[in-house]
């Protein structure tokens, strides 16, 4: 299994355990959502809180240029964490959700 294959199946086993945790209150499912190329991850959610309907993107990562892009990571505590201990190099992880001139200083690829 090559490095990119090892990527895409951490980012499926993380956005996968999210999406088992059920939510407290509400009609609420958690969908994990790839590309079929396989380089755009997506965990949304869908369904109802009472009378308001739930449609959100709540993590996008892409694989792009043999670096994981975390476009947005709506969760408590991020997966950034989780991809590092699963064995990605921190420079290998791009923080895309930060402008360009911020990434340097977070510790991640800038690009």
């Amino acid at each position: 299994m090559d490095t990119l294959d090892q990527y895409r199946n951490y980012i499926h086993k993380i956005l996968a355990e999210y999406a088992s945790i059920p939510h407290i209150h509400g009609q609420i499912n958690s969908i994990v959502i790839v590309s079929e190329d396989r380089n755009h991850f997506l965990l949304m959610n869908e369904g109802w809180d009472g009378k308001k309907h739930i449609h959100h993107c709540l993590i996008h990562v892409q694989i792009l240029n043999e670096k994981l892009w975390i476009h947005f990571d709506g969760t408590e505590d991020g997966i950034t964490d989780e991809l590092v201990a699963a064995g990605v190099p921190k420079d290998k992880i791009v923080l895309a959700f930060h402008p360009p001139y911020v990434r340097q200083h977070t510790g991640y690829a800038v690009a």
